[in-house]
């Protein structure tokens, strides 16, 4: 999927519906309490602020409205609490489970719930196992963004700011600042950047070892910079809070260089205004969860999704990323995906005004 535009998204996850709802075991939504609860486990509020203030709302409201019970839970990063929360829904019973990995702790829970009979989504992560360079699909299905073309938007936003700066791609100091290794998208993260990046002739001045968190980031950064002498002419970022870190300390040494970022957060996005970031890689997560529990509420309607598009060996949904640069920011909150007045604070405002976010 390579389409762009936001008519294009709808239209993908249209034919994705139907293709779900075209094989059926002729199931109902009627049954028993357990076969009308769909069971979510999200990983943290550390990496990024969409898990509570977009995903848990959009993933509640498609199950209630469709009549079906959901228990939404928080792993707040504690691999343990994850493993507790998983217990504590399946001892309730769930009709379907939505996983999104962290740090690994979703393969015991997937086994454990397909032993039970439970079909597993994964959710945005990649549920694996394998090495990584074959790694094989544990859930039995699997629903995000094209993540690869994720890093390839991030990539090309450093290739173009550096442009714009008039710097020379193939001598340009460039820090690579990645997510944490233990999540499978990071990887897709990093190589669709260094696809692009590299193809410019970027090569990494250095690379510390990636995290999903902006104050370990902002440390690694300054570190990286340290050892650099301080000299930076940009820094590819994973996301938008790791990208916030760094620009902390680019911020503290007086520097404004072109770094990367995304989900589209109204950190991300007011540092793209300001012009600290080039620009933030937006994932309608409302379209990721309207994919996500249109898929379950199928499975819990007792049919038998198909798709035919597939990864890791299972079937996948995939949504497709839009680049955000200063000028496209209003897009994201004319989605309702952000809100001009939480953006727009007194730093920002005239960015505002300039570039039409109200």
């Amino acid at each position: 999927m390579k389409k762009s535009s936001s008519i294009s998204i709808v239209v993908a996850l249209a034919a994705s519906a139907m293709l779900l709802a075209g094989c059926s075991t002729g199931g109902a939504s009627g049954g028993s309490t357990t076969a009308k609860r769909a069971c979510v486990i999200l990983p943290d509020t550390a990496s990024s602020p969409r898990w509570e203030n977009g995903d848990r709302p959009a993933l509640t409201k498609a199950f209630t409205d469709a009549g079906f019970t959901a228990d939404v839970q928080n792993a707040q990063g504690d691999t343990n609490k994850y493993a507790t929360i998983a217990d504590q829904e399946l001892t309730k019973g769930c009709g379907v489970m939505i996983l999104v990995d962290y740090n690994g702790a979703a393969v015991a829970v997937t086994q454990k719930a397909q032993k039970q009979g439970i079909p597993v989504i994964a959710y945005d992560r990649p549920i694996t196992t394998g090495s990584a360079d074959a790694p094989s699909m544990l859930a039995n299905y699997y629903v995000s963004f094209d993540n690869a073309k994720v890093g390839e938007l991030e990539g090309q936003s450093i290739v173009d700011g550096l442009k714009a700066a008039g710097k020379d791609a193939a001598t340009a100091v460039v820090v690579y600042m990645g997510g944490d290794p233990a999540d499978g998208n990071a990887k897709l993260f990093h190589d669709g950047a260094v696809k692009v990046m590299s193809a410019a002739g970027i090569k990494p001045a250095a690379e510390p070892v990636g995290v999903w968190d902006g104050d370990k980031s902002a440390t690694n950064f300054e570190q990286a910079l340290t050892s650099l002498g301080g000299k930076v002419d940009a820094v590819w970022v994973a996301n938008d809070t790791n990208a916030a870190g760094v620009i902390t300390v680019l911020d503290k040494n007086g520097l404004k260089v072109p770094t990367s970022g995304q989900d589209a957060s109204t950190a991300g996005l007011q540092n793209v205004l300001l012009g600290k970031q080039w620009a933030t890689v937006y994932k309608p997560f409302t379209l990721e969860a309207n994919a996500a529990s249109s898929l379950a509420i199928q499975l819990l309607k007792g049919k038998k999704p198909t798709e035919s598009n597939s990864l890791y060996g299972k079937p996948f949904i995939a949504v497709v990323p839009i680049n955000i640069t200063a000028d496209k920011v209003e897009t994201v909150v004319t989605a309702g995906d952000a809100k001009a007045a939480d953006i727009c604070t007194a730093d920002v405002a005239a960015a505002c005004t300039k570039y039409g976010v109200k």
